[in-house]
């Protein structure tokens, strides 16, 4: 398996989701009446879809609107949110800096130590108002993060870093036992990212509520550029799909996989789930709402990294309301507004009744999908040629 890449050198094809699309099925069903939600614990979810815990994207109230939209939305523990009692005037330098300035201030402003006080008052401030409380933070963090987010209230606590692996070797750090971590916490924890079967399953034998799927493919991360690393979200996605079902297959315990990064349409939602995703964590999408703290602003959560930054801050926009872009209507051509629509337009195409059925459609591998018969798209820069 795989393609010679020089004498005695051997790589694997991998494909990403503008290389790859969907059979239609031999019976429709329709949309109203598919079933998209999911599992995460013990908790059935409307919405498999998840706001990044991103400072551009996700705020107290950003967290509150997707709980109310059936949805879930991750606040990052260690970004703006924590390090200051009034955001608003940080996240206004953000989105006012020049492009060659950007990652300088964003380097800056997250110098500000981390308040674990403000951990505490951001979580009661989303379970006040009836939210639910989805947290995340690094793994050198996580102990002393988790004890606090849990005593808080939060429902959801996540473990995140650019690679996450169950055995970590450091002599100048106290690495993270993740096993005994989750088993000391009595809410769910999901660990990520990876992208490889053999991580996948390590993580999920730790006792994991769920998987993050993802190295390098988000609009605002640039791990591919600076560290050459990562593996396109279709390949990576079938992967980990092939992992976790040979833990049931071994244990009976269902954990689901996140496809994390890559998807800005409803095209690539979908594409996600049909290669094996569960739910979808989706940051750039998210952060074009009017509800968004960005500000039309978006950067990832390695930005502001002191040495090596793996992120930049880019110009979303912003295009609409949160329910228009989760619900619609849509007010743009471009497969960007009404994602739950689109996937269960999708789904009623396909004849997948279910997440789980639509895991298991025809797949196609097809370069050609996004550009066949779209010359005037292209050349007026509309719907699929933007």
């Amino acid at each position: 398996m795989g393609e010679w890449l020089g004498r005695g050198r051997k790589a694997r094809r991998a494909y990403g989701f503008d290389e790859i699309a969907l059979v239609p099925g031999n019976v429709t069903i329709n949309p109203e009446e598919v079933d998209s939600s999911w599992k995460l614990g013990n908790k059935r979810i409307a919405v498999p879809i998840i706001a990044s815990a991103m400072d551009g994207v996700v705020d107290v109230k950003f967290a509150i609107a997707m709980s109310k939209l059936g949805a879930l939305a991750a606040l990052n523990l260690e970004g703006v949110q924590t390090r200051y009692e009034n955001p608003d005037s940080v996240l206004s330098k953000i989105s006012g800096a020049s492009p060659e300035e950007a990652t300088e201030i964003l380097q800056s402003l997250y110098r500000v130590p981390i308040k674990e006080a403000l951990i505490t008052r951001r979580i009661k401030e989303i379970k006040k108002a009836g939210g639910v409380a989805v947290v995340s933070s690094i793994p050198q963090k996580a102990e002393k993060y988790g004890r606090i987010a849990q005593a808080a209230g939060a429902d959801v606590f996540i473990v995140q870093s650019t690679v996450s692996t169950v055995k970590h070797i450091s002599t100048k750090y106290q690495t993270l036992d993740l096993k005994k971590f989750i088993s000391g916490m009595k809410i769910p924890v999901i660990v990520g990212n990876c992208v490889t079967y053999q991580t996948t399953l390590e993580l999920m034998e730790t006792g994991a509520s769920g998987i993050l799927i993802g190295v390098g493919p988000g609009a605002a991360c640039t791990t591919r550029g600076v560290l050459g690393m990562g593996v396109p979200q279709a390949t990576a996605i079938c992967d980990a799909a092939a992992a976790r079902d040979e833990h049931f297959k071994r244990t009976g315990r269902y954990i689901p996989i996140i496809a994390d990064g890559g998807m800005s349409t409803g095209g690539d939602i979908c594409k996600a789930f049909a290669c094996g995703s569960d739910a979808v964590m989706v940051g750039s999408a998210f952060a074009k709402a009017k509800e968004a703290p960005g500000r039309g602003y978006h950067w990832g959560m390695a930005t502001p990294h002191a040495n090596l930054p793996r992120g930049t801050r880019i110009k979303v926009g912003i295009t609409g309301s949160l329910e228009q872009i989760m619900f619609g209507p849509a007010g743009l051509d471009d497969g960007t507004q009404n994602l739950v629509g689109a996937l269960q337009t999708c789904m009623g195409n396909v004849g997948a009744r279910t997440i789980r059925e639509l895991q298991s459609i025809d797949l196609v591998i097809a370069p050609a999908i996004k550009t066949e018969g779209k010359v005037y798209q292209q050349a007026q820069r509309l719907g699929m040629g933007k």
